[in-house]
Order: structure tokens, then C-alpha cells, then sequence
């Protein structure tokens, strides 16, 4: 039986919200959840695979087991103190306006059947169907049945994903002269300053300007410089930002987003492979996302062969750095040893999973196609002397249940922010080519 407060919510779990977060069942505080016995049906599938959604489903079931243990569980059991009850409600009978709206017999369906049977059993109660999905979403309120994303690792502060470098006009040139003479100047030399940590600006003074960025430890704003990572010089102030933060060994987290062309991924292998002699390794993966529901089984060949498509973009980015050198330079030859003696790795992700990864610049690309969990775990894998730097396009989710407040990239920039050892750049300028520019811009 479920608990008989009025207050009290009941949620109905649609099988994404487990997929995206197998702890969602804890985060619903003093209310009820039923879960469709049709979800347990969808983990069922979902359990076999190496990919990160398929440990969600397989330790989802792990926690399932351990809240049941050996008893009946149809009239459901306590998540602990201060928490509702959870229980599987078994397949309910189509109402007749779901029969006239829907004539598919499909799992989301039948969970919106649930979902309906549930609000007219417990009037006096709130429903709320919880999904990841906009469509069943919307079917389920078009049905009178509340529906709402699953909020619990949303960002609660929109300003921060698509915060830019902030500049400085009309800026006290003589403390621009400081920063250019002794290279640094105390946060308390600028009135009503409050700085994140790591934070970079752009001062511009009468007769000059500077890039500087915040140093939280010593409370002081130091210059930055222009500088170049194994061939690769920044074009702009972003780029210019992005490299140092790279190049500094006690910035361990990095976040870079930016539309395509921005340079995120070129700028973080090419200093990788500067600081090579600081890491023992250098790793770059990506998540895998087939397009149009086909999974690697479908492609030709053997496992290698089936990854290969998707990490070149990967393997571009490398080629590029190479091709700034002569093929005889013991630049261009360094990097051929490296990815032969497997110093320099370009993996997927989902390879990477249960590794402890030490003395290792690690770079994640496509970052915004994760979950906050799965960014979670990743991080989680770091190291001694480890190095993790994240790029993505906040704009450009290629998953179907996340968006730009619940990706794990957006995720880890809010809940990282003002941490003295993380840093984040929003890169604007596009800098492939005037043409990837203005698509970028227009199309």
C-alpha cells in the first residue's frame, strides 16, 4: 500500500528517468513512486552491453533487489527514514480515451495507462508522470495527466553555460602597466570585484589593454599570455584563455564548450602533447551516439572497424597538429611514436569505464552527450596527477532524452563553478573557416 498523506506526491517512473540516473529513486524525498511493471520490462533489455546506460540499467536492478530482499513486493516498501514507499504496479486496462487516442499496444502506452489508473484510484492525491521524454510528455497531458521532466541534476543557473569573457572598458591604465611590469595586481585594487575562481577577463584602458585572468589562492589577477601548444597558436582571446588554463598543471578540470569550429578539441590535444613529458599517457575518447537507431552491429568489420567512424573526428584533429610540422621533423615523429607505443590513445568512452586513470591527460569530446552521472563516474576515475578537460557544444545534443539544462557537461560547469582547481571557457569565435563560421551563425 502506498502512504495515505495527502501531501504527499505519487510519481510513475517512465524507464528513461532510471537510465539517465539510477539513484532517481531516492531523490523524490517524502513521496511515493510506482514503477511500471513495463519498465522493468525495457531495463531487461538494456542490461546486457558495455555502453554507460547499460550499467544505469544493471545497477538500478542491483538496488531494486536490495530494497525488496526476500519479500513480496506487491504492496510496496519504505526507501528509508524520511523517504515515500515504491512499489510495481502490474498492467492496467487501456481507459476508453486512451483507447480512441492510442490504438498501439507500446510500452509508453502502457505506462501512461498506469499513470491514468493511478490519478483516478488516488483522487485526493497528486500524479505526476516523470519522464525524459518531451512526447510522452505531451500525450500524457493532453490525457489531463501531469507530466514534468526529471529536475533532480538540471542547472539552476542558465548564466553560466553561455557565459562569455567578461571585458573591461575605460580600466585603470596604470594598473594595466602593473600587470604588464610585475605581472599581477591584488583582487582589492579593484572596487565591488567578485571573481570566480579562474575567472578571465579583458581590460581595456585608454592607452592599452591586457588579458588577465583571477588566481582565487593568492587573491591576486595575473596576465596572461599569448603562447603556442605544439604548433598551435590562438587566434583570439578565448583561445588564448583556453591554452593557459591547459598549460597550468593545478587547473585538474576543464570545460571547454563552443560551437563547432571554435577550436575546443585542437586546443586540448595540442597541449596535451606540449606537456607530454608531465603525463604518462594521453587519452582521448568520446561517447558513441549512432545516428538514425543503428548501433555498431550494424557497421562492416571487426570491432575497430566499427568504432573507427566515429572517432575520426578524433583522428582530424590529430592530423591537423601533425601537418603544422615537416613528416622528418622529430615533432611530426614524436607524435607517430606516441600513438604507435600507445602513449597517445583514442578510445570510446565507454572503454574507459572502471579504469583508474593516473598521471593521464584525459580528454572527453562531445562531452554534452552525457549525463550528469555518467560525467560523474568519469571524473571519479581521475588519478594522481590526472588531468581531465571535457569540450562540448551545449547547442548540439545528440541525445534524445537530455537538453541543455540536464546534459552532464552543463551539469559539471554549474556545480564545478568557483572551484580552485576548475576552470571554464565558453568559446564564441569560430575559427575553422569564414564559411563554417557564418553556417554556424545562420543555417
Amino acid at each position: 500500500m502506498l502512504s495515505k498523506t495527502k501531501k504527499s506526491k505519487i510519481f510513475v517512473l517512465d524507464t528513461n528517468v532510471i537510465l539517465h540516473d539510477h539513484t532517481c529513486i531516492y531523490q523524490f524525498q517524502d513521496n511515493d513512486i510506482i514503477l511500471p511493471i513495463t519498465v522493468l520490462e525495457e531495463l531487461d533489455k538494456f542490461k546486457r552491453g558495455n555502453d554507460l546506460i547499460n550499467f544505469q540499467a544493471r545497477e538500478f536492478t542491483r538496488v531494486l533487489d536490495e530494497i525488496v530482499g526476500d519479500d513480496i513486493f506487491n504492496g510496496g516498501k519504505s526507501l528509508g527514514v524520511g523517504k515515500g514507499r515504491i512499489r510495481i504496479e502490474t498492467g492496467k486496462p487501456f481507459s476508453d480515451e486512451l483507447k480512441a487516442s492510442f490504438r498501439e499496444d507500446i510500452p509508453d502506452h502502457r505506462i501512461l495507462a498506469i499513470a491514468d489508473f493511478t490519478a483516478k484510484t488516488y483522487p485526493r492525491r497528486k500524479t505526476v508522470l516523470i519522464s525524459k521524454d518531451i512526447n510522452l510528455r505531451m500525450k500524457a497531458k493532453s490525457l489531463g495527466i501531469q507530466a514534468e521532466d526529471y529536475k533532480t541534476d538540471q542547472v539552476t543557473d542558465e548564466n553560466v553555460l553561455d557565459k562569455t569573457i567578461t571585458t573591461f572598458d575605460n580600466f585603470d591604465d596604470r594598473l594595466i602597466d602593473q600587470l604588464y611590469q610585475q605581472g599581477s595586481f591584488a583582487k582589492a585594487d579593484v572596487k565591488d570585484f567578485t571573481p570566480d575562481a579562474n575567472e578571465c577577463y579583458i581590460f581595456r584602458g585608454n592607452q592599452s589593454s591586457a588579458l588577465a585572468r583571477y588566481d582565487s589562492k593568492s587573491e591576486r589577477i595575473y596576465r596572461v599570455e599569448k603562447k603556442s601548444a605544439y604548433g598551435i597558436k590562438p587566434r583570439n582571446a578565448e583561445q588564448t584563455f583556453s591554452l593557459n588554463m591547459l598549460m597550468d598543471p593545478e587547473v585538474r578540470l576543464i570545460a571547454l564548450t563552443g560551437k563547432a569550429g571554435t577550436g575546443k578539441t585542437l586546443l586540448a590535444l595540442a597541449a596535451a602533447i606540449e606537456q607530454h613529458r608531465q603525463y604518462e599517457q594521453i587519452l582521448l575518447a568520446r561517447p558513441i551516439v549512432a545516428l538514425s537507431n543503428r548501433d555498431l552491429g550494424y557497421l562492416p568489420g571487426d570491432a575497430s572497424e566499427k568504432i573507427n567512424p566515429y572517432m575520426q573526428p578524433l583522428f582530424d584533429n590529430l592530423a591537423v597538429i601533425k601537418h603544422t610540422f615537416n613528416p622528418r621533423s622529430n615533432e611530426y615523429q614524436l607524435i607517430e611514436e606516441m600513438v604507435k607505443e600507445e602513449k597517445l590513445n583514442i578510445t570510446p568512452l565507454a572503454y574507459i569505464r572502471g579504469r583508474s586513470l593516473s598521471n593521464a591527460f584525459f580528454i572527453i569530446d562531445e562531452a554534452q552527450n552525457l549525463t550528469p552521472h555518467e560525467i560523474k563516474t568519469i571524473i571519479t576515475r581521475a588519478g594522481e596527477g590526472t588531468k581531465m578537460v571535457f569540450t562540448g557544444d551545449l547547442w548540439q545534443i545528440d541525445s534524445p532524452y537530455l537538453d541543455m539544462k540536464s546534459n552532464g557537461l552543463a551539469y559539471m560547469v554549474d556545480r564545478m563553478r568557483n572551484q580552485e582547481l576548475f576552470a571554464h571557457i565558453n568559446l564564441v569565435k569560430g575559427e575553422r573557416s569564414y564559411l563554417a563560421e557564418l553556417a554556424s551563425n545562420l543555417l
